[in-house]
């Protein structure tokens, strides 16, 4: 592995400034945004932990597909081939960030992991693994939206005889083909990976339900739910609830009998709390079908048993939990007050915290209209402001 502190290449011929800034995640949030820096001339390290770009992509399940369309989906400066089809898969979303680092000769040193970000006499000094301190000017966090797998504290969780997995964990439907398995959360991942399950031959596939998701299609009639999502973003939260829930009544069957009625609160004011609607792959036949069975949250273990929200019992051979992930940011920048009370960061794209200027997020939010769509946005708003402070 090269010297990082002595790193130079070609690519950073012309760079501006004596110090670099260093993007911490070769994800899509670090790659778009050390290519927007490139473009406007100032060099970028990009600096991860593991030992290739996209790493968390490549940890997906299988059959996953972006619920965003390839034209909305592509990173700055280069657009994803038409042999991709309009929902992309997995693999060749990995394809195309190594791509993209190749094409924009990006500096990638991989196998470094930062554990900490301090300022330090008006640059900004990163302990990193082996002993490294690396100093540049800026640095832009873009360690993912979904960084550590968070499984809640049952109470009897680890007493539980069953499986017990995160989703994180999950790849294909084969390992569980004639089993009895629980799925507990809903949201797009819980979703997805319960229909895999019941396609897969999984015996029995319940959902557990503690909140009842908003669905949608993911295009109907052509019409992608994306692009309601970037036309929504600028409109008042009551007008697209309003607007929202009719679309829903128009295009998605009441599943109340089969467990899953229509949520109460709107679909945007949903979202502006943090919660993303379902698009639907599948679950709406699956459930309509009987071969998904949504039931209740889940209270606790009890050896083999799991003891659902309404003192119900279930016995699942393998319980996998798609209950989200932590940012795991408190230890990176956690000191620098530049976090809220979730632990996530107060300002994104090109803002910068006051009492911490030159330090830019990228990639901690899901907005309707896309995370890779808003990181391209995010990219090109902090080279923006990069460049014109270098």
């Amino acid at each position: 592995m090269p010297d990082i502190a002595r790193s130079s290449s070609a690519s950073s011929t012309g760079m501006t400034g004596s110090q670099p800034v260093y993007v911490v995640g070769g994800g899509p949030g670090g790659l778009a945004t050390a290519a927007a820096l490139r473009e406007r001339g100032v060099r970028a390290i990009v600096l991860e932990k593991s030992g290739s770009v996209g790493a968390s992509w490549r940890r997906h399940y299988d059959r996953l597909h972006l619920h965003t369309t390839r034209r909305w989906s592509a990173l700055p400066g280069l657009p994803m081939p038409r042999s991709f089809g309009r929902w992309v898969s997995r693999d060749d979303v990995v394809r195309y960030l190594e791509k993209y680092a190749d094409h924009h000769e990006l500096e990638v040193v991989t196998g470094v992991e930062v554990s900490r970000i301090d300022p330090v006499d008006g640059l900004w000094r990163l302990s990193a693994s082996g002993g490294r301190e690396l100093t540049g000017r800026a640095v832009v966090v873009a360690t993912g939206h979904n960084h550590t797998p968070r499984v809640p504290e049952w109470p009897g969780r680890d007493t539980f005889t069953g499986e017990l997995a995160h989703a994180s964990a999950y790849r294909a439907p084969a390992p569980y083909a004639g089993k009895d398995v629980l799925v507990v959360g809903v949201g797009n991942t819980g979703a997805e990976i319960a229909v895999d399950l019941v396609e897969g031959g999984a015996s029995r596939v319940r959902l557990a339900v503690r909140t009842v998701p908003h669905i949608v299609r993911r295009s109907t009639a052509g019409w992608p739910a994306q692009a309601t999502g970037i036309l929504a973003r600028r409109l008042p939260v009551r007008l697209v609830d309003g607007a929202a829930g009719l679309m829903c009544r128009v295009a998605v069957p009441d599943l109340a009998a089969h467990g899953l009625p229509r949520p109460r609160t709107g679909l945007y004011s949903r979202v502006t709390e943090g919660a993303i609607p379902v698009q639907d792959v599948g679950l709406i036949k699956a459930v309509r079908g009987g071969r998904v069975e949504p039931v209740g949250a889940v209270d606790s273990f009890e050896g083999d048993a799991v003891v659902l929200a309404d003192g119900s019992r279930i016995t699942p051979d393998v319980v996998i939990a798609a209950t989200g992930y932590h940012r795991s940011l408190e230890g990176l920048v956690g000191h620098l007050g530049v976090l809220d009370a979730q632990g996530r960061p107060v300002v994104r794209g090109g803002r910068t915290p006051k009492q911490a200027p030159g330090l830019y997020f990228s990639g901690f939010t899901n907005p309707l209209s896309g995370m890779l769509r808003e990181i391209a946005l995010d990219a090109r708003k902090i080279a923006k402001r990069l460049a014109a402070t270098s």
